[in-house]
């Protein structure tokens, strides 16, 4: 894949742009705003030729993406041993990156040439060779393809070592591209707007329908692509249990955002740091879309069970329904999205067990169960009456609050009590080189050791994030079973946003106010967990596995994204959602789809330079935006994939 040569296009590729820009201009404002973000790659695809690299003094290995060339300059007549350690490594050791020779006599340093990682600071440490003595350390941040020189070198006082760093040339600015792209998208956006409001006009009704044939023209204006009050007849869930089945957008506009982030995410993210899975503690862009994702499957549940039992299906058929999903979503995600086939055939040897569609498949199965048991279908009127009634939503309820309670305190004494051979009670650190290498082997503490006990070191997650930074060797599954419960608590307060949802519907401020309130309240409960840290806190925010604190901070923020969405698709109106509405009309299709189809073009192609942000961005974006545009055209010939 990796090649270098001309950016320029080829005429072929200009034709398809333009031609693509001319079928664009007679799309609606919908279709329009699905696919801006395809737009972005012919803006920014010439990107990486604009860049000049910088090149070291001395032949060093070729730069790649996120690195910058180091020159240490040895003045010392002392060999040394340079280490470095990353800032987002916690309690790392130190590691050794290479030897510095001796300056060959007095004022003629000795040169040598180091590629490091640019993502993140780093300490750099310099100690003598062989009694491995500190000599001198800094903390450095570099940029991308930058030049730096490390000047070793003795002052007046010969025991004393300075060390001075040197910019020979300037790192190239990677985030240029990201603020290109959004650019673009709020320019084609605002155009959008524009040309919707034009449209609406007596004149512009005229000129269309002189100009175009009378039908043709009405389609145009009387579309109801991206139109906010539109009815959808065909729906999963409903807001409320009526038989006009009405849906609520805003649920459909948040799974679909979620969904969008996940596909660019999983293609890449323009292979930039934030959009990929955070090493261990803390978050990035690509750790929120799939709990969000749980956490509207918890609402849609809700919202769909209660419509279903008011519509008068028994319950019986209910629970066969939902054990006959579950079981479909499990053997997707174990036979479709898990096995990469270009490797060869499916063996059992080296299949993975758990999964997105998998953990999807078990919470949904556990949540909609428990939600089928408790289920009103009538509203009691008498209940206004009583003292709880401002906490109805909460109280009807208690027995799933039992059970839910009753997992979570599983979680937590298998998290902090069960014994893990060679590891500490209780252990949530990735091993590796963290902790200061004290605990190599036990990544993910518990939650990596029932893993590998119950389902076997081959059929769980080979390659984890922590490898990249802690280096890690054991394999760990982000989607493990521990996790497991912590995803069942997460759909559980999406659940719970439902139950809002149904009990104080056309109450649009009854509702904002109790999301408001729990976004609030799970606010302080990761506050207090976390002691307001991404290390130090009692239960780290942690995505790989699933942490108490990352599943009440991401339905703290779930509880608050939700909250906006509804006010501005289904209360006021002045969003229709678009585009993001239509992947989540058909969530699992695409989800599927852009796994199965991710290598092929025109998802993916052999590019000019790999190791351009800027091509990978553009690559990235363009997948997505496909995704969306496919979406858009499954929903308008109503195909939607249902499971």
């Amino acid at each position: 894949m990796t090649t270098k040569g001309d950016t320029r296009r080829t005429g072929a590729e200009k034709e398809r742009v333009s031609a693509d820009e001319m079928g664009s201009k007679s799309r609606n404002t919908s279709i329009f705003a699905a696919v801006i973000v395809a737009v972005f790659a012919i803006f920014v695809a010439p990107l990486s030729a604009d860049f000049p690299l910088s090149r070291p003094r001395r032949k060093a290995a070729a730069l790649k993406m996120d690195e910058a060339v180091l020159s240490v300059m040895n003045e010392m007549q002392t060999e040394m041993m340079l280490f470095v350690t990353s800032e987002h490594c916690f309690q790392c050791l130190p590691q050794l990156v290479g030897l510095v020779p001796a300056g060959p006599e007095l004022g003629s340093p000795s040169t040598i040439s180091f590629n490091l990682n640019s993502q993140h600071a780093l300490l750099l440490q310099l100690n003598s060779t062989p009694a491995n003595a500190e000599l001198c350390r800094l903390q450095f941040h570099f940029g991308e393809h930058g030049n730096y020189s490390l000047w070793v070198k003795n002052l007046n006082d010969p025991s004393q070592v300075n060390c001075t760093m040197v910019t020979n040339s300037e790192p190239i600015n990677s985030y240029l591209p990201i603020l290109l792209a959004f650019l673009v998208i709020a320019s084609l956006y605002v155009l959008a707007v524009v040309w919707n409001t034009l449209k609406r006009l007596d004149t512009v009704r005229s000129l269309l329908v002189r100009f175009g044939s009378t039908m043709e023209a009405e389609r145009l204006i009387n579309s109801e692509l991206g139109s906010p009050n539109r009815v959808v007849e065909t729906s999963v869930e409903s807001m409320f249990p009526s038989p006009a089945g009405q849906r609520l957008r805003s649920l459909d506009t948040f799974r679909g955002l979620s969904l969008v982030v996940m596909v660019f995410v999983n293609y890449g993210g323009g292979r930039y740091w934030f959009f990929r899975h955070e090493s261990w503690n803390g978050l990035t862009v690509a750790d929120l879309v799939f709990p969000w994702f749980v956490f509207i499957m918890g609402t849609s549940v809700c919202l769909a069970l209660n419509a279903s039992l008011y519509r008068g299906t028994s319950r019986s058929n209910l629970f066969w329904k939902i054990c006959w999903r579950s079981i479909q979503l499990f053997i997707i995600g174990v036979f479709i999205i898990n096995p990469n086939y270009c490797l060869g055939p499916l063996t059992w040897d080296s299949l993975r067990i758990p999964g997105v569609l998998q953990r999807l498949a078990f919470t949904y199965l556990v949540i909609a169960l428990l939600e089928l048991a408790v289920a009103r279908v009538h509203r009691d009127s008498s209940l206004m009456s009583v003292w709880w009634y401002r906490v109805h939503d909460i109280a009807l309820y208690w027995p799933i609050w039992c059970c839910v309670t009753a997992l979570e305190m599983v979680w937590l004494f298998l998290t902090f009590l069960l014994p893990v051979p060679g590891c500490p009670s209780g252990y949530l650190g990735p091993g590796g080189i963290g902790d200061y290498g004290q605990y190599p082997n036990c990544t993910g503490g518990a939650a990596g050791f029932i893993d590998r006990w119950i389902l076997g070191e081959t059929h769980i997650y080979q390659t984890p994030s922590s490898r990249v930074v802690y280096q890690t060797s054991v394999p760990f599954d982000p989607e493990g079973i521990l996790g497991s419960i912590n995803s069942i608590l997460m759909a559980f307060f999406g659940l719970q946003a439902g139950k809002i949802l149904l009990h104080y519907r056309d109450q649009h401020r009854q509702i904002i106010t109790r999301f408001l309130l729990w976004g609030f309240l799970l606010g302080i409960i990761s506050a207090v967990l976390t002691r307001c840290s991404r290390d130090y806190g009692f239960i780290p925010v942690n995505k790989n596995m699933w942490s108490l604190s990352y599943v009440t901070t991401l339905s703290c923020f779930a509880f608050v994204v939700l909250l906006v969405v509804y006010y501005v698709v289904d209360v006021k109106k002045w969003w229709s959602g678009a585009p993001f509405f239509y992947p989540g009309m058909n969530s699992i299709l695409v989800y599927v789809g852009h796994e199965v189809f991710e290598e092929y073009f025109p998802f993916r192609w052999k590019m000019i330079n790999s190791q351009s942000h800027a091509e990978h961005l553009s690559q990235n974006l363009l997948a997505t935006a496909l995704w969306v545009f496919i979406a858009y055209i499954l929903y308008r010939k109503k195909i939607f994939w249902k499971i």
